[in-house]
């Protein structure tokens, strides 16, 4: 049976490699739904993201197309593992807290408990080390999530440091653990 995963993506730069993690997920014959907050079409769009998906990419809590289906609910029921990458500060501060104003944040707070949750930071080191930050991943381990830790190096700000998105293989290797038995 085919595996349905929620990737939920972010306000980051490093939201443009989630083309080529849908497309992976793809190959690996997962049933990939993107999930995208009003920051992340900042940096990609969600066409890019349905070609690859080839499913309907989510953007707006509000928009239900289906009067017997709300989408929030009902993805949340039908997955198998929930992924966040890149997780800016932002959502994860929000998802820490149990907000739920945008169709990411309000898929994850109507999961099943038993679903697998992971989350993939990416943002500026000062950012990813801020006590703040560093209190709201507590809190989502704490939750059930699973951290993918990002990397260190050259970040697109300039500095060097961690913050940057896990590599695609280290994503897609937390992803295969979860799912495969």
């Amino acid at each position: 049976m085919t595996k349905r995963i929620i990737l939920a993506v972010s306000g980051s730069i490093s939201a443009y490699k989630t083309a080529d993690l849908t497309s992976r997920l793809k190959k690996k014959s997962y049933d990939v739904n993107v999930i995208m907050t009003e920051a992340a079409k900042a940096f990609i769009t969600p066409l890019t993201l349905q070609v690859l998906s080839k499913n309907p990419v989510h953007t707006d809590l509000m928009e239900e197309k289906l009067a017997d289906r709300i989408n929030h609910i009902d993805l949340g029921k039908e997955a198998d593992l929930f992924i966040v990458a890149p997780a800016s500060a932002n959502t994860i501060a929000k998802l820490a807290n149990g907000m739920a104003d945008n169709m990411l944040t309000a898929t994850a707070l109507a999961l099943p408990s038993t679903t697998p949750k992971l989350i993939s930071p990416a943002m500026n080191t000062k950012m990813y080390d801020n006590p703040l930050t560093r209190k709201n991943l507590d809190t989502l381990h704490d939750l059930g999530y699973q951290e993918i830790l990002p990397k260190s190096g050259v970040l697109a700000c300039g500095d060097t440091g961690r913050g940057a998105l896990a590599d695609i293989d280290v994503i897609l290797e937390a992803i295969d653990s979860k799912l495969i038995n």
